[in-house]
């Protein structure tokens, strides 16, 4: 698996990317979930047909490290 390399303090632009299969295992959730949790989230990166006429539509999201840490915060309030 490519790791590339990621700014420490978060937020940079060679942040780590995170799938939501990744985050999905190691929280202990369905993918659907995990997508559904992000996928209106500022800062995760959509790529794919997002308007499809008449077929369905399939978007991949690419969770930055610090968007998954501030979710994670809120939700163990």
């Amino acid at each position: 698996q490519y790791d590339p390399p990621h700014d420490a303090g978060g937020g940079g632009v060679l942040e780590r990317l995170l799938t939501p299969q990744e985050i999905a295992q190691a929280w202990a959730l369905d993918v659907s979930t995990v997508r559904r949790l992000f996928q209106d989230r500022e800062g995760v990166l959509k790529l794919g047909n997002q308007t499809a006429r008449g077929k369905r539509a399939y978007v991949t999201l690419r969770i930055p490290l610090a968007v998954v840490e501030r979710v994670k915060r809120e939700r163990s309030r």
